[in-house]
C-alpha cells in the first residue's frame, strides 16, 4: 500500500475520543496482514515492532494518536489543489492520521526491504516498536496507561506536529493556579463602609493580580520558555446572578456579560479569586516564578494580617518536558533532513503533548525515555472543518521519516 493510500483508508474511519476501535483494528489489520507483529493493551492501545537486525543502530520508538477531533459522522474526503481536505463538514482528522499512516508505511517497507536482502548484505535497519495512543485530544489517558516499561527503545519520535521540518526537542508543562482570598468582615456597602477593618476582598485581590507577572516570563534562542496567564478573576456577589443566568438559560457571553451587569454592588466582598495558567518547559524557570508568587502572597499577608489572606493552589495538569543533554536525535534528524533536502527547525513549543508523558516516564531497561515531537508534512487548520493537509509536503516527510531510519 501506498502512502497516501493507507493515509485515506484511516481518515475516512471516524475516530473521536474513546471511540478509536474502528481505526485501531484497520491498524492492526494492515499490519498482521503484512507480518508485523502487533497486539492491544487492556486499554486499547495499539502496538506494533519490527526488527531488521541491525544490531549497530539504536532501537527507536515512534509514537501517534489514533482519535481525533469530531464526532462519528461520515468523513468525505476532496483531493484538489495539491490538498487533501473535507467536504467542509467537519475535520479530515489529520492531526494525527498523518502521523499513523508514515509509522504504517515505514513498517510496511522496513519489513519489504529486509526479506529483499541478498545473503551477506548488512539490514538496513534496527529494532523500531510503534505505540497508537488513544484519547491524545481529550484526555490523554491512552499514553498515561501505555505499558511503559515493555517499551524497550529510549529514543522516541512523537509525530505530531503540524509543520515539516519541525522537530521540537522541549515542551511546556501545564499548570493551573488559583489565588483563593478571604476578608474575616463583609457588610453593607453603605452602612458599614467607612468601617476600616472591612476589607473588600475583590479589591484586595487586584492588588496581588497587580504583582503577579503577566504574559513571557522567559525565553531564549528556541521560543517561549516559560508564561503566565490570568485567566479569570470572579469575586464578590455573584451568586445570585449566577442563579438567576442559568434559570434564563444564559451560554456563553452573554450569561457572562449577565452576571457581570448584574452581580450585588451593595456588598463588602468576603472572597474573591483569581486562575491562571502557567506554561513552562524549563523546571528551574517553572519554580522561580511560583516562587516569586509565593513570595507576593506572602507579603500581602504579612501586611493585612488578621484583615485578608490570601492562598495559592497549584494543581498539576501536565508534566514539563525538558530538553534532553543527549543530542542523538538532533544529530541524526541533521542529517537526515539533509538527505530529504528539508530545512529541519528545531524550536520549544507551548504547548501539551504526549512527549511530555514520555519524558517523564522509563522503558523496559529503566532509562528515562528522551522524546521529540517531529512534523512530517504540512497540516493547516487543525481542529476545523477546514483542515487539509499538504501532499507534496507529505511526501517529503516520509522520506525524511525513512532517511532517519537509515542514518540512525
Amino acid at each position: 500500500m501506498e502512502l497516501l493510500e493507507i493515509f485515506k483508508t484511516l481518515v475516512k474511519i471516524p475516530s473521536p475520543s474513546m471511540a478509536e476501535e474502528a481505526v485501531a483494528g484497520k491498524i492492526v489489520e494492515i499490519l498482521s496482514n503484512a507480518g508485523v507483529n502487533t497486539r492491544y493493551d487492556s486499554y486499547g492501545n495499539v502496538y506494533a515492532e519490527f526488527d531488521g537486525g541491525n544490531t549497530d543502530k539504536p532501537a527507536l520508538l515512534l509514537s501517534a494518536h489514533m482519535d481525533v477531533v469530531g464526532d462519528d459522522s461520515p468523513v468525505n474526503i476532496v483531493e484538489k489543489d495539491g490538498f487533501i481536505e473535507t467536504d467542509k463538514k467537519r475535520t479530515l482528522g489529520a492531526d494525527d492520521k498523518a502521523g499513523v499512516a508514515a509509522i504504517i508505511k515505514l513498517f510496511l517497507d522496513m519489513k519489504a526491504e529486509t526479506e529483499a536482502l541478498q545473503i551477506g548484505e548488512k539490514p538496513l535497519y534496527g529494532r523500531v516498536e510503534a505505540v497508537f495512543t488513544r484519547d491524545e485530544e481529550n484526555s490523554m489517558t491512552g499514553i498515561e496507561n501505555v505499558e511503559f516499561c515493555a517499551l524497550k527503545p529510549e529514543y522516541v519520535l512523537v509525530l505530531d506536529s503540524d509543520k515539516l521540518g519541525n522537530f521540537e526537542i522541549s515542551g511546556a508543562g501545564y499548570l493551573k493556579l488559583t489565588v483563593s482570598l478571604k476578608t474575616p468582615y463583609g457588610g453593607h456597602s453603605g452602612l458599614d463602609i467607612a468601617d476600616e477593618k472591612r476589607l473588600n476582598a475583590a479589591k484586595m485581590l487586584a492588588e496581588i493580580v497587580e504583582k503577579i507577572p503577566q504574559g513571557v516570563y522567559k525565553k531564549d534562542e528556541t521560543g517561549i520558555i516559560t508564561s503566565i496567564n490570568l485567566g479569570s478573576i470572579i469575586g464578590g456577589g455573584v451568586e445570585n446572578a449566577l442563579y438567576q443566568a442559568v434559570k434564563a438559560n444564559l451560554k456563553g457571553a452573554d450569561a457572562v456579560e449577565f452576571v457581570a451587569k448584574n452581580s450585588m454592588s451593595n456588598i463588602i466582598n468576603t472572597s474573591a479569586f483569581a486562575h491562571y495558567s502557567l506554561r513552562s518547559s524549563n523546571i528551574r524557570a517553572k519554580d522561580s516564578l511560583i516562587s516569586e508568587i509565593e513570595d507576593i502572597i506572602s507579603v500581602f499577608n504579612e501586611k493585612y494580617k488578621g484583615r485578608a489572606t490570601a492562598e495559592l493552589e497549584i494543581e498539576e495538569h501536565l508534566p514539563v518536558f525538558e530538553k534532553s543533554d543527549d543530542d542523538f536525535l538532533i544529530n541524526t534528524a541533521q542529517k537526515a533532513a539533509c538527505s530529504a533536502g528539508i530545512k529541519l527547525n528545531i524550536s520549544s513549543f507551548h504547548a501539551g503533548a504526549e512527549t511530555h508523558i514520555y519524558a517523564n516516564r522509563k522503558n523496559a531497561r529503566n532509562q528515562v525515555f528522551k522524546p521529540v515531537l517531529a512534523g512530517i508534512a504540512n497540516v493547516f487548520n487543525m481542529h476545523s472543518a477546514d483542515e487539509k493537509i499538504d501532499i507534496k509536503s507529505y511526501k517529503t516527510g516520509y522520506e525524511f521519516l525513512k532517511a532517519f531510519l537509515r542514518e540512525i
